[in-house]
């Protein structure tokens, strides 16, 4: 049951009596929608995919340990982190939310959260992420400076000029998304090391696939609100030719971490990047024949395609096999 639910169901069981229950049931709607709005700041459906590439890290840096308490810790911070510049994000984009039809319910674009409070929520996140990241991890500074590297680029470079001013802009955008990987493993080691950065690789190039086939679907939102995605301004066939690109540098990338694996992460990620190539040619071809097509499955696909990875990563290291390299 979806959170707006499951209080739908907990206000209708709750007992009032007559003289109380208007005034009662009036403030404790408006307080829960205006709770409700803050968590939306935070678009926590975004965040649950960006923490998903931060533990497989955690557990390969530390193969055949689990560390709960730490992971925890780190999630706890990176989640902070990301909200924080998903609020501010949405503070920096509310006049192009109001435009756009998939995003006009959002907390700002409907006046449901002040702007200004929006940005004093944000700055706090920050804050609290910093916080628990430096004390969380053993007072080391990497995770934690890593995560406010990670929310300017994203609330500043990428939302104020990138995602404004070039087709380009999830290209190099993305690379927010990849950070939490070096911050996983930055949580356990203090340093980085050239695996989470195979990862971060992966993550950068997945974006686009991902992205572009969300703004195949949207199109006339963005082209309402000036924003110059890839899609908007390139025919299909253009957009399908660099997905495909893409995807190929996104499996193969994902082979890079096959010899300090064993052969759990090899089959998951030789299955799933088949998987995602395949699903994504055809998105191409069908593109090419003039075929009507259905961008969103791809986007669906390119998900579940990372959580695979991810999860195969964190099997892999949790179980601890001789690696691959280790027979030669």
């Amino acid at each position: 049951m979806s959170i707006e639910g499951r209080a739908a169901t907990d206000a209708s069981s709750t007992p009032m009596s007559t003289e109380t229950s208007g005034g009662s049931v009036g403030t404790g709607t408006r307080v829960w929608n205006t709770v409700l709005a803050y968590i939306a700041l935070t678009k926590p459906r975004v965040i649950e995919l960006l923490l998903v590439s931060t533990i497989p890290v955690m557990l390969q840096a530390d193969r055949g340990h689990v560390n709960i308490a730490l992971i925890a810790v780190t999630v706890i911070g990176g989640w902070l982190g990301a909200a924080s510049a998903n609020s501010l994000n949405m503070v920096a984009d509310a006049d192009i939310d109001q435009k756009m039809k998939r995003t006009q319910k959002r907390p700002l674009a409907r006046h449901a959260v002040p702007v200004r409070n929006a940005l004093i929520f944000g700055i706090v996140l920050a804050f609290a992420s910093f916080a628990v990241l430096y004390f969380g991890t053993g007072n080391k500074w990497l995770p934690p400076v890593l995560v406010w590297i990670t929310i300017g680029f994203y609330a500043g470079v990428y939302t104020l000029i990138l995602k404004r001013h070039t087709w380009q802009n999830v290209i190099w955008g993305g690379a927010a998304g990849c950070t939490p990987a070096l911050v996983g493993w930055s949580a356990v080691t203090g340093t980085l090391s050239w695996e989470p950065f195979v990862l971060f690789l992966v993550v950068f190039f997945w974006t686009p696939p991902h992205t572009w086939a969300l703004a195949m679907r949207y199109r006339e939102d963005y082209r309402a609100a000036g924003v110059p995605m890839f899609p908007v301004i390139a025919s299909d066939e253009r957009v399908t030719t660099h997905m495909l690109a893409y995807t190929w540098a996104t499996v193969l990338t994902s082979f890079a971490l096959i010899p300090v694996t064993s052969w759990i992460y090899l089959v998951v990620a030789v299955g799933a990047g088949t998987w995602f190539i395949y699903m994504v040619t055809k998105l191409w071809i069908e593109t090419r024949r003039g075929v009507e097509v259905k961008p969103l499955k791809i986007f669906l696909t390119s998900n579940e395609y990372l959580a695979l990875l991810c999860c195969g990563l964190a099997v892999d290291a949790v179980i601890n096999m001789p690696t691959i390299a280790s027979f030669f």
